[in-house]
């Protein structure tokens, strides 16, 4: 799950940032509206984390021109204006769901995961292939019936994977959605983490390397 976090205030943005991807998510950052339709113009995102109050582009004008694109991302007002008239102004804008501060961060947790679930053609929560069970919402992830202890790259790799079935992911698919904007496109991170995944998977075999393509999970018949 890829999320960008737009907030003026750098020392909120860098907790939420610090705090979501401690949970998985790779998650870019903006400090006003304009570097962040910046952002939104380059990287696909499955929610937005958005400050009302902005400098440069509003935040209710950035909330509008995100609810009219066609790839349509989430958006989660965060916003420190918390009468009724503030909430209906925000959902009103095509906001997706509002949380005034000060908040809770798990509850921000759970409203990013609910909002990303809900986009249009996410898949249904709990992803299955070749015999793997993972629960992005739960955190758990097993294979025939056995629990599988992963690190929070690990997990976000694996459902990177199982939400592509059957088609591969090269290593550039996989940095944009696991890690960053800032990941090193020449690292050998990608390899490293897979090696790690597939030990951790066990026998047979389920994650297929082709050269020059990528990655993917095979299936019965794949």
């Amino acid at each position: 799950m890829r999320v960008l976090v737009v907030e003026d205030a750098r020392s909120l943005a860098a907790v939420l940032a610090e705090g979501l991807a401690d949970q998985g998510m790779a998650v870019d950052v903006a400090h006003d509206g304009l570097e962040a339709a910046v952002k939104l113009d380059v990287n696909a995102y499955d929610v937005v984390v958005l400050d009302r109050d902005l400098p440069g582009i509003h935040g209710d004008t950035l909330c509008r021109m995100i609810t009219e694109r066609d790839d349509r991302t989430m958006v989660l007002m965060l916003t420190a204006a918390d009468s009724p008239v503030d909430r209906v102004a925000g959902l009103t804008l095509g906001a997706d769901d509002y949380l005034t501060k000060p908040f809770h961060f798990p509850e921000l947790v759970l409203r990013v995961r609910s909002l990303a679930r809900r986009r249009p053609a996410a898949r249904p929560r709990t992803l299955r292939a070749a015999g793997i069970e993972l629960d992005p919402l739960r955190r758990t992830a097993t294979r025939d019936g056995r629990h599988l202890e992963l690190s929070v790259k690990e997990f976000a790799l694996l459902e990177a994977l199982l939400r592509a079935v059957p088609a591969f992911l090269s290593a550039e698919d996989l940095l944009e959605q696991v890690w960053d904007e800032h990941a090193n496109p020449l690292t050998n991170t990608v390899t490293v983490t897979i090696g790690r995944l597939r030990r951790k998977l066990g026998e047979p075999p389920v994650i297929t390397t082709t050269p020059g393509v990528g990655y993917r999970i095979t299936t019965d018949g794949a």
